[in-house]
């Protein structure tokens, strides 16, 4: 995943680096990202908000592998654009999902602040995901439902002596089972020593939504700029190739690949823009055919 120059457009920047369509398609780098962690940790949500800009509230899950793209204005004014691949989290399904881990060059490893169990399991994630993309693939730890907790970490900040709204909603939430199970600093510890970035986001709200997106794309684009220019301490010049070669305008805005059968080999891909570009990671035996491919897995 690596760039090529490609006239650019007209951009309103946004926060975190993130920034709207532009007004004529273009972008300088193309790179692929994946979305992994456990099920029911907000994936899907996350990349609905950052394509659509919108909540999706109770998703299905995840079956097979959802995508979508965005584009992103780094600080030197270039723009990357992202396709992110949204997988299963469900373990029936890995084998398949790791398929789609080759050629990543970014993943954003999703848990659940309020579920410490989908925080635990983030190690297996991270050793899965660097088994399988690329080796010196940037991950980012995301906490996601920030929104669920963060009135309580606030008022908790502001005082040592909650009020009594203040203590009535933190029983309200405790009932309800949402209460927060992973400390930011514990969280925080975990990428420490991982060599991860680390963000809290909100899907619901849309709270660093973009900014886990554009710190990851920034981190890609330093290392491959160091590797070009000779002053990297590792060869990330595999990335920078192929991220020029693939970039090019036009393309699928999102869509989906769903296990036509609970036993097949065969997945479909769905998507939902006029204009059709085959990915460019996709698994081999891959064919399109008038808006669809259908990526065997043999």
């Amino acid at each position: 995943m690596a760039p090529i120059r490609i006239p650019s457009g007209s951009y309103s920047q946004t926060t975190g680096g993130a920034s709207t369509a532009p007004t004529a398609s273009g972008w300088d780098y193309i790179l692929k990202f994946i979305l992994i962690g456990d099920s029911s940790v907000g994936k899907s949500s996350l990349l609905v908000r950052l394509t659509d800009d919108r909540f999706l509230a109770d998703p299905d899950p995840t079956i097979g592998v959802e995508f979508g793209s965005h584009l992103i204005q780094l600080d030197n004014g270039e723009t990357v654009k992202v396709q992110v691949w949204d997988t299963a989290g469900s373990e029936s399904f890995r084998s398949i999902t790791r398929s789609y881990y080759r050629g990543a060059a970014g993943a954003l490893l999703v848990y659940d602040i309020t579920h410490r169990a989908s925080f635990l399991n983030a190690k297996t994630w991270l050793d899965d995901v660097r088994s399988h993309a690329e080796e010196r693939v940037t991950v980012v730890l995301v906490g996601n439902m920030n929104d669920l907790v963060a009135s309580d970490d606030d008022a908790a900040a502001a005082s040592n002596t909650p009020s009594s709204d203040q203590r009535q909603r933190l029983e309200r939430r405790r009932s309800k089972g949402k209460k927060r199970e992973v400390s930011y600093e514990e969280a925080a510890e975990f990428a420490r020593k991982e060599g991860l970035l680390f963000l809290e986001t909100s899907a619901k709200t849309g709270h660093n939504v973009q900014e886990a997106f554009a710190q990851a794309a920034r981190d890609i684009h330093s290392k491959f700029s160091a590797a070009e220019a000779g002053s990297a301490d590792y060869d990330n010049s595999t990335l920078a190739k192929r991220s020029r070669t693939r970039a090019r305008a036009g393309g699928r805005t999102s869509g989906t690949i769903a296990i036509d059968q609970p036993s097949a080999s065969a997945i479909s891909v769905r998507g939902i823009s006029e204009s059709d570009e085959p990915d460019p990671n996709a698994p081999p035996h891959t064919a399109t055919d008038a808006g669809k491919q259908c990526c065997v897995i043999a």
